[in-house]
């Protein structure tokens, strides 16, 4: 399977950390979140990584170089942004002859079971299946209604009175017949622009893995001290322990 790794935010918010690293590449502990990802992909199969780059790309091409074993890395820079969307929709030749792909936003920090979530898609036939996780802080979050099934019932990107408290954990598997639903307004989307197209054909499927947005001072720091308590604990979930026997560096 190949996936998309949406990283080409500005990080605005958590500037000053941001004066020289772009947010994909703030450290989390001692590795670059980035990295953090790339070893997630890895373990569950993933041997082809798309990243999209725009602010600060020459860090992100420097982390690329010194890069080894699998995921292989495609950067693919934004002069203007596209969108999580638009992305996609831009770099299709990437994932063509592929019937699922992975899409997931590098702004989360998570050691998400991605095995079950692509076992979960493979049970429906619908052309999105969305990571799901239980939100303190609604308004922020697209949130969902599913029902007993999975399938999304509603879905309201950052409502401001929110119908449920499952919020979109901005980590996909989708089907290659959504290209049509592909927005044609640039920039575009996923949340605002793609998803309302797909209700009927969305299922969720609900994670208790770690995911924190590290977008804000407050949730980074939170990040941190996350990943830190889980020190001596396997850092990704039981299912991918015998994909770790094989080891992925990054020079520093």
């Amino acid at each position: 399977m190949k996936a998309f790794l949406l990283a080409a935010g500005l990080g605005t918010r958590l500037r000053p950390l941001t004066d020289q690293l772009p947010k994909c590449l703030l450290p989390i502990g001692s590795q670059p979140l980035l990295a953090i990802w790339l070893e997630l992909l890895g373990c569950h199969g993933v041997e082809d990584v798309l990243i999209n780059t725009h602010y600060l790309p020459e860090t992100v091409r420097m982390f690329a170089a010194g890069w080894s074993g699998l995921p292989k890395l495609h950067l693919s820079h934004e002069g203007q942004l596209l969108g999580s969307a638009g992305t996609v929709a831009k770099n299709w030749d990437f994932i063509s002859g592929e019937k699922s792909f992975l899409v997931c936003n590098a702004d989360n920090l998570t050691n998400i079971d991605l095995g079950k979530l692509i076992r979960f898609h493979q049970t429906h036939c619908g052309l999105i299946t969305m990571s799901l996780f239980h939100s303190n802080r609604p308004t922020e979050c697209g949130m969902v209604e599913i029902d007993g099934s999975g399938q999304v019932l509603t879905f309201q990107e950052k409502p401001a009175v929110p119908k449920s408290a499952l919020a979109n954990g901005g980590i996909y598997v989708m089907r290659a017949e959504i290209r049509p639903r592909s927005p044609a307004k640039k920039p575009s989307d996923i949340g605002f622009d793609l998803l309302p197209q797909c209700l009927g054909e969305m299922h969720g499927w609900l994670s208790d893995d770690l995911l924190i947005d590290i977008g804000n001072p407050n949730s980074y720091s939170e990040a941190q001290e996350a990943w830190f308590q889980r020190r001596g604990r396997p850092v990704f979930p039981a299912s991918a322990e015998k994909a770790l026997s094989t080891r992925f560096s990054v020079s520093r």
